[in-house]
Formats: structure tokens, C-alpha cells, sequence
């Protein structure tokens, strides 16, 4: 499980339900507002223990109530990424057998 805090409220948002070098999508625990920009971050096993921390900008192109109440499948692109978080991104989708979420 990889979870997502919104950087400003540093508030735990949902979980990545899955990721590209794109965009990902999210399931939420919040309602978070269509069509809004975020600022997201995320950790990505890095074979340390915390993980290396992903910080992303984000648009929210989509949103979809889920199954269970209160939780929301939503569609993002990213938008800003440092290039070292851009390139460790793509190296942890690109690792042999990789970890797709």
C-alpha cells in the first residue's frame, strides 16, 4: 500500500491504486474537489526503510464514487515533478519484475 498525503494539509488523502510516469489513480478517503490542482506525496520503496518521498503537482482530470461508501476512485496527471523524483519514479516502474501497483 502506498499512501497519499496532501502537502498542504498534510493530511492522509487515499492510497495509489496505481501509478505511471504520467499520472496515477488514486483511491481516495476524502471527496476532493474535480477539475482542483494538489500537491501530493508519496513514498516509493527504495530497499531503505522509510522509502524515498515522491512529491508531486497534480490535476484531477476524474472522480468516481467507489463500492464502499465514503471512499472515491480519482484520475490524475502530474503536472510538476522534480527530475530526480521523475527519474526515480520511472526506474521504480521500469525495475525487472516490476512493482506496478
Amino acid at each position: 500500500t502506498i499512501e497519499v498525503t496532501d502537502t498542504m494539509t498534510e493530511h492522509l488523502v487515499g492510497r495509489i491504486g496505481n501509478i505511471s510516469e504520467t499520472g496515477m489513480m488514486m483511491l481516495a478517503t476524502v471527496h476532493l474537489m474535480d477539475d482542483a490542482l494538489f500537491q501530493f506525496r508519496f513514498s516509493l520503496p527504495d530497499g531503505s526503510a522509510r522509502g524515498r518521498a515522491i512529491e508531486v503537482g497534480s490535476h484531477q482530470l476524474w472522480s468516481d464514487a467507489a463500492n464502499v461508501p465514503g471512499q472515491f476512485w480519482a484520475g490524475f496527471r502530474f503536472i510538476d515533478m522534480s527530475p530526480e523524483d521523475a527519474a526515480h519514479l520511472k526506474a521504480w516502474i521500469e525495475q525487472p519484475g516490476g512493482q506496478f501497483v
